[in-house]
């Protein structure tokens, strides 16, 4: 079988090689030797990065982009009928999904292997700050190197796995880091939570060592050995400091003395500490303590993209426990800048995580939030379903906008083509996993 050949040295083409998941494959893959080719339905910043460095992309799908590749990976939205997938049948090229393709291309590697519901890609981020002599596949942008892969042959990598879609399984975890076990994603998993924890166990119990917050409850109860972080009594002194004017957490971690961390909050601390605990058998106390300094932060988390009279940050919040810790973070960031007002833009992401956390929703914004803006819901592929939005948040008094839209510095609410309202000081905070992100850049 072509599998039982190292895949590094194969042809592959990836179908959807503009996705973050797909193009961050295809770049390792490639940094580790292999003949690597592509296609996508449409241009993108990334497959532009792809051609260069040498990567032959096609736009559209086209047929003729299957010659003698060796194996085809796609993406999870490629569907059977897509005219590659069909042409590769047709030659009898082996084709994998990134889910089924994860499996061989980790294999053979010594994989730090970070999942949870909130928190991995950080965590993925400043554990490869730590390790910079490994590979990383992380699921966003690091600002330490500008991308979501460290391009560099190596036998470790720092992996950020995913459970929305059992794919974490896959991942040949050598050193397996729990940030939490919060239930999400529940439809892969039949809405069982006894599915769910049962995939939880199967990824740790199939790591040789294991790091885990403790005090998420199912994960202590966790029997088997493993390196337990007990926040609460674990980490201790939690000070915010503007370096530089960018914002860093100063915390004590057990009895290994002081570290400072880009980003801040108590969550903050808490994910680099497991990174920490997680390094702290491959490397000495004062080389992680120093290599810590190099995260940066990640894209569209606690993104701050405008300083000065109106400070506009991006982040990827979209769960309700995400939204209540960023903007624990925001009025940590709005006190030590002595900016009063707090504006939170929401854009909802899924009508299914909407009414499946709709009471944490109706929560999280109580706190340090002074105005909030709802636009509509991301669908992300969903029907629409009817939500009586006005009277479900009306505690709020939030305004409701079609969408926004950056002018210079300042941000407008539009409601069709009228301009409702125009921000021009404060801390605005936007929250969500859809296209805010590019609405608050000007981009869309």
């Amino acid at each position: 079988m072509i599998l039982k050949k190292d895949i590094s040295k194969l042809k592959i083409h990836f179908i959807g090689i503009g996705g973050i998941g797909i193009s961050g494959l295809a770049k390792y893959l490639k940094a580790q030797g292999a003949n690597i080719s592509g296609s996508d339905i449409t241009e993108s910043n990334a497959t532009r990065y792809l051609r260069s460095i040498g990567i032959p992309i096609t736009i559209p799908h086209s047929k003729d982009a299957i010659t003698d590749q060796e194996l085809v990976i796609h993406s999870a939205i490629i569907k059977p009928e897509n005219i590659e997938i069909q042409e590769a049948q047709k030659k009898g090229i082996l084709i994998l999904s990134r889910k089924e393709a994860l499996e061989f291309i980790l294999c053979n590697k010594r994989v730090f292997s970070v999942c949870g519901a909130h928190g991995k890609s950080t965590t993925s981020a400043m554990l490869s700050a730590i390790f910079p002599e490994f590979g990383a596949i992380i699921g966003a942008d690091t600002k330490e190197y500008g991308s979501n892969v460290r391009e560099i042959q190596s036998q470790s990598i720092v992996f950020e796995a995913d459970e929305s879609d059992r794919s974490f399984l896959n991942s040949n975890p050598y050193c397996a880091i729990v940030t939490n076990a919060e239930p999400e994603h529940m439809e892969s998993y039949e809405h069982s939570l006894e599915n769910f924890h049962a995939a939880y166990r199967q990824f740790l119990t199939s790591a040789s060592k294991r790091c885990i917050n403790a005090e998420d409850p199912f994960l202590n109860a966790f029997a088997s050995e493993s390196c337990r972080l007990f926040p609460s009594k674990d980490i201790s002194n939690i000070s915010y400091i503007l370096k530089e004017d960018e914002p860093y957490t100063r915390f004590t971690l057990k009895d290994l003395g002081s570290f400072d961390v880009w980003g801040f909050g108590e969550h903050t601390a808490i994910n680099a500490s497991l990174a920490i605990l997680a390094a702290k058998t491959e490397l000495e106390i004062e080389q992680i303590r120093k290599n810590l300094t190099h995260f940066k932060g990640i894209k569209k988390r606690f993104d701050i993209i405008q300083k000065g009279q109106l400070t506009i940050i991006d982040d990827y919040a979209h769960h309700p426990t995400e939204i209540k810790a960023t903007l624990e973070s925001v009025k940590i960031y709005s006190n030590l800048k002595q900016k009063n007002k707090i504006i939170a833009i929401w854009q909802p992401h899924k009508y299914s995580r909407l009414l499946d956390n709709l009471e944490g929703f109706q929560e999280c914004f109580k706190k340090n939030c002074d105005e909030l803006i709802i636009l509509p819901v991301w669908k992300a592929g969903e029907s629409e379903v009817f939500l009586d939005m006005e009277k479900i948040f009306g505690h709020y008094r939030p305004i409701f906008a079609q969408k926004i839209k950056k002018d210079n510095e300042q941000i407008k609410l539009l409601y069709g083509d009228k301009t409702i309202k125009t921000i021009k000081e404060g801390i605005v905070i936007g929250l969500g996993a859809g296209d805010i992100t590019y609405q608050l850049r000007g981009e869309k």
